[in-house]
């Protein structure tokens, strides 16, 4: 399993009860390279939380902790950061972004990365 991977972790936040919390500090802890963006300050695992202003380059996968009510104006950064796969998180489902994703090249994937992570399929 290669682990330098980027992921960029899209939700994250300092909230230990929440999943982009726990999942942050876990690809961290298993070897992964990640970049926080949320729309709270402070920092997880080390790595601060940054706005979704910055287009990031060779990230392999965008993880979701955004609903998708919320989603809709992060379309163009989540298209235009190129991820080779968006992770769907539970409850981030959305057809109305997985579609023009997948028509960019993206791979989708509706799984929760605490789960891959646990079994070794991430």
């Amino acid at each position: 399993m290669e682990t330098n991977k980027t992921t960029l972790v899209l939700g994250a936040t300092t909230n230990p009860s929440r999943y982009a919390y726990m999942a942050a500090n876990q690809l961290v802890k298993t070897g992964h390279k990640i970049i926080n963006v949320g729309i709270k300050t402070g920092e997880i695992a080390g790595v601060k939380i940054e706005t979704a202003s910055k287009i990031h380059q060779n990230i392999d996968t965008i993880t979701l902790y955004i609903g998708s009510a919320n989603q809709p104006q992060l379309y163009n950064y989540i298209i235009a950061t190129q991820p080779k796969r968006i992770i769907f998180n539970p409850g981030t489902e959305n057809p109305e972004l997985e579609t023009p994703a997948q028509q960019n090249g993206i791979e989708t994937l509706e799984a929760c990365t605490l789960v891959l992570l646990a079994t070794k399929q991430y």
